[in-house]
Order: structure tokens, then C-alpha cells, then sequence
């Protein structure tokens, strides 16, 4: 693979690390910087939704269990407006309905230290119907790890070790949590470019790693469907050019993969937002037309 043309844009965003991988083989790996686990921000959403196809898988949730019943004990008094139409399934799609989004950074460096971040996820009412309105938020994601917590009676992080990190021989990462200990499913996991990488190989190969499934199938073929009108979005995954899916995180923490070529590209970068359509241009244009 030809990097001349990715090496200048590489300089003008600040991208860290590159790897692209096609039908099985790395065809281009390019560390700009050091390849130390950085913060994936919110690609971190998409082990989230691993999370949660593993944890459907075992039983432990349902996608149509209402949120009123899953978090009663969480829930406001007062006005619920289309509360109580919301299903687990919703924490997946950014289709809540809420009025604004919420527990993103900023949100999060103001709240008290003795905050509920759960019990906040609830301070905006769900305006709309679910599924009807998209608007990017930390809530879904976020109170979709507490759920897998709280059912399978152990940490998000240590309920994935097990079942996801260690089969892709990824070991224990760093991970944000929330003042009660809980790890915060819609980012803040540090992983290295490697690491990312076997991520986006593993969604590539529809959940199977070294010829065993550690996530289904069915899961991975949804997070490539369009769930909810209005938004280029999945179960926590992104859609985009090519038929292609991916982890999306801020500063340029992206895996994108691309089944009709059998191919992923991850990098990792300090790109600022308004440089980030350049680096997106070189990877839908640029890598895509090389693959």
C-alpha cells in the first residue's frame, strides 16, 4: 500500500499510529509516534455494544425490557413523557428521545463528586418518542454498561475480560469510572492501536477470533443495519461510505471496516475537529480506493 499521500495528511492532523489489514493479511502498519494504549474515547461505545450482544447472548437482558422496569429505582418522580416507552433496546441507538445530550466531558467535570451518574441519566425528560429523534449522547451507552453490571453482579470490565479481552489477548486496560466504581460504557478505555485493531478484525469476521465466536454472529449483522431514522447509527457502531461500519472515537480514534473489501482500517490521532474531514477524506478515499 502506497502511504505517500496518507503521510502528508498524517502530518497535518497529528495521526499517532496506522493499520490496515485486508483479507487477513497487514498490508500497511505505520507508527507516526509511539504505539501506547491512548484514550479511544467514544469508540469505546462499540465494546459497549460487544458487551451487550455477549450479554443477550447468556440471557442476562432483553432488548424489549422497558427502562421504567430495568432502572425503577433510578427513575425521577414526576412527568416520565415518553419514558415509559423506552426499552433497553433504545440504549443502543441514541434514540432515546431526551431533550439534550447528556454526561458528555464537560457534563461529567462539573457534577458534584458525590453525584449518581445514574440517577442523572435521567435528569432530561424523553421528549420525543423512542426511535423518533436521533441526538448523540453519553446516556445509552452509559446505562447500558451499568445494566450488564448490574446482571451479571460484576464490573463491566471484568465481566468483558473473560469473554472478550483475553480471547484477543488484549490485556487488562485502564478504563474511566464513575464516582460509585462503575465503569463508563460510552468511553474513557485506553487501548493501543494494536488493540483497536483486533477489535475492528473481530467485527470484520462477523465475532469469531481464532475460529471461535466471542460474540454472535446475529449481534454483528444488526451493528451493521440502520436502527433508527435521522442518524447514520447502529447498535453503538457508526455507518458510512462503502457499506462500511465502525468504532469512532474523538481526536480520530476510528476502526473501520469494510466487509466488502474484507478489510479494516484503524488509526489513531490528536486531530482537532476541524481537521478531522481531512482524515476521514484520506481513509474513505485514499486507503478505501488501495484496498
Amino acid at each position: 500500500m502506497n502511504l505517500e499521500y496518507f503521510d502528508k495528511v498524517a502530518r497535518l492532523v497529528h495521526v499517532n499510529n496506522l493499520r490496515v489489514t485486508k483479507g487477513g493479511d497487514l498490508i500497511a502498519s505505520k507508527d507516526y509516534e509511539d504505539a501506547v494504549r491512548r484514550n479511544i474515547y467514544s469508540a469505546t461505545k462499540s465494546v459497549t455494544s460487544l458487551a451487550a450482544g455477549i450479554a443477550h447472548k447468556e440471557g442476562l437482558l432483553s432488548l424489549e425490557e422497558r427502562l421504567v422496569d430495568v432502572f425503577h429505582e433510578d427513575i425521577p418522580s414526576g412527568d416520565l413523557h415518553h419514558l415509559p416507552e423506552c426499552r433497553v433496546r433504545d440504549l443502543l441507538t441514541m434514540g432515546l428521545g431526551q431533550e439534550r445530550s447528556w454526561l458528555m466531558g464537560a457534563d461529567r467535570a462539573r457534577l458534584p463528586a458525590e453525584a449518581d451518574w445514574v440517577k442523572e441519566a435521567f435528569r432530561f425528560p424523553c421528549l420525543h418518542r423512542p426511535g423518533e429523534n436521533f441526538l448523540y449522547s453519553n446516556v445509552g451507552p452509559f446505562l447500558m454498561g451499568v445494566l450488564i453490571e448490574r446482571r451479571s453482579g460484576t464490573s463491566l470490565l471484568d465481566y468483558l475480560m473473560p469473554r472478550l479481552f483475553s480471547p484477543l489477548k488484549i490485556p487488562r486496560p485502564t478504563w474511566e469510572s464513575d464516582p460509585k466504581g462503575r465503569f463508563f460504557g460510552a468511553g474513557g478505555l485506553f487501548l493501543s492501536i494494536g488493540e483497536l485493531h483486533r477489535l475492528g478484525l473481530l467485527a470484520l469476521q462477523e465475532g469469531r477470533w481464532e475460529g471461535k465466536e466471542v460474540v454472535p454472529s446475529s449481534w454483528i449483522h444488526e451493528c451493521r443495519k440502520k436502527q433508527i431514522e435521522g442518524g447514520p447509527y447502529s447498535y453503538l457502531y457508526w455507518l458510512g461510505p462503502h457499506g462500511s461500519f465502525r468504532m469512532d472515537g474523538k481526536y480520530g480514534q476510528v476502526s473501520v471496516i469494510f466487509p466488502a473489501k474484507d478489510a479494516v482500517v484503524t488509526v489513531q490521532a490528536d486531530c482537532r475537529d476541524e481537521d478531522r474531514e481531512v482524515l476521514m477524506d484520506a481513509i474513505f478515499g485514499n486507503l478505501y480506493g488501495q484496498l
